[in-house]
């Protein structure tokens, strides 16, 4: 009897869990348990190995954390994964001289977006689970957000390597908790992608070597970001196809997206109206303005300088 009741208690507090997330604004949670598949561990260190990482070096430097909870928090019993929904009823013109902005990136910073709902739901959990301790992230922390998502029952990892769902798509934040409040999983999600191939035929570079793969030597989304050089490679800018700040070719054709739903939150709704930036402002833009436009805003993980020699490149085509 005693074994059931505790039973019983593990599967409310998972359902009180998922409430007071959803109560905080997310869209969906699940709850898994803390322990990493060693097929999954193989892979990512593979992924590694083949430089796919590009020089990223950061994903390197935190791999044994974020393949084991336990390196990062040893008492972790439990980890809940969160979505939140980021897309807006806006457009790109596709006017070419225009510059196109990613949607994640439209609006205000999603960091400092969740980072307030998560200090927020963090407070109510241990308002409701005295003794609990709670330790999130919005992909800041060295754990596999994705991962996590698809083996808490949130989505599934599409062949594009975002997370999916049949009820929202793929456009959305994942945020992840570790506890040590013992709590019941949610099964993982089932990949439903099928025979699908769109985002990998769709994908200019072909960054997507192969379903489920994706090397980011070929990524725009990395060139136009990450990349800090002065030049992109000439092979990788002539199939920027408009792309100023990233990339969303792969969610556009998916077909999880052709329905969207879109985010309540109206920080996530485009900076001056406009999902875009004239290339020719973009491309004289000096720091202060750069500043005063995106220092509440991920465009600024470019930096200015990247922003400009996008533009740049993008003129010159």
């Amino acid at each position: 009897m005693k074994i059931e009741r505790a039973a019983t208690v593990v599967k409310a507090n998972s359902e009180s869990v998922k409430k007071l997330a959803l109560e905080a604004g997310f869209a969906k949670a699940g709850i898994a348990a803390p322990e990493v598949d060693v097929e999954i561990k193989a892979r990512f260190a593979e992924w590694l190995s083949k430089g796919f990482s590009a020089d990223m070096s950061w994903m390197e430097e935190n791999a044994e954390k974020r393949v084991d909870p336990k390196k990062v928090m040893p008492e972790a019993r439990s980890v809940v994964s969160l979505a939140l929904i980021y897309n807006t009823p806006f457009r790109h013109s596709n006017d070419p001289s225009k510059g196109k902005i990613s949607r994640y990136a439209w609006g205000r910073d999603y960091h400092l977006v969740i980072q307030v709902k998560l200090k927020k739901l963090i407070a109510n959990l241990q308002t409701e689970f005295p003794g609990s301790d709670w330790k999130g992230w919005v992909d800041t922390g060295p754990t596999m957000d994705k991962y996590w998502a698809a083996r808490s029952g949130v989505g599934w990892q599409g062949k594009h390597t975002n997370v999916l769902t049949k009820e929202i798509g793929s456009y959305f934040f994942l945020a992840t908790l570790f506890t040590d409040l013992a709590l019941e999983p949610d099964a993982p999600a089932r990949d439903m992608c099928g025979k699908c191939t769109r985002c990998i035929e769709a994908c200019p570079t072909q960054a997507i070597v192969q379903p489920y793969l994706l090397d980011s030597n070929r990524c725009l989304s990395y060139w136009t970001i990450e990349y800090r050089g002065e030049q992109i490679p000439s092979e990788i800018s002539e199939k920027m196809n408009g792309w100023l700040f990233g990339c969303d070719i792969c969610q556009e054709v998916c077909p999880y997206n052709q329905k969207p739903l879109f985010s309540s939150e109206e920080d996530f709704l485009p900076y001056f109206d406009e999902p875009e930036l004239n290339l020719k402002t973009a491309a004289e833009m000096n720091q202060t303005e750069f500043s005063r436009r995106f220092s509440k805003s991920t465009v600024k993980r470019a930096k200015r300088s990247g922003v400009v020699r996008n533009a740049k490149q993008l003129l010159a085509r």
